[in-house]
């Protein structure tokens, strides 16, 4: 079964929560998404969203664990960044930051395991 970013994104989402973010964890790490999608829905929306920071391109997801935050834009296997999205990837990068691009439930699974070792 071909799998949607949206379902590689909130299966990845449902394990690390369950997996690290849960009040008995420690460290309890963090996860949260940047739903810009949704700004974009009435032009209304959109200019009221850039008042308040909206960005284009920027990652789906990010990432916190102690002394450290990633960036993650979720993509199917032929899935393909936009211009905005690398222009972001471009700038966190520049910051000395992470960004990834993940493309499976098991890359993401792998890529959290191997920042918490």
């Amino acid at each position: 079964m071909k799998k949607t970013e949206s379902k590689i994104q909130a299966e990845s989402y449902k394990w690390f929560t369950n997996t690290y973010c849960l009040k008995h964890h420690e460290p309890r790490c963090l996860m949260f998404s940047v739903p810009n999608e949704l700004a974009g829905r009435n032009a209304r929306a959109t200019v009221f969203a850039k008042t308040l920071g909206l960005t284009a391109g920027v990652s789906d997801t990010i990432v916190m664990f102690p002394n450290q935050v990633i960036f993650l834009e979720f993509k199917t296997k032929t899935g393909r960044q936009s211009k905005k999205q690398k222009e972001f990837q471009y700038r966190v990068e520049s910051l000395g930051q992470e960004y990834y691009i993940i493309r499976s439930v098991e890359e993401f699974k792998e890529l959290i395991t191997s920042k918490l070792v």
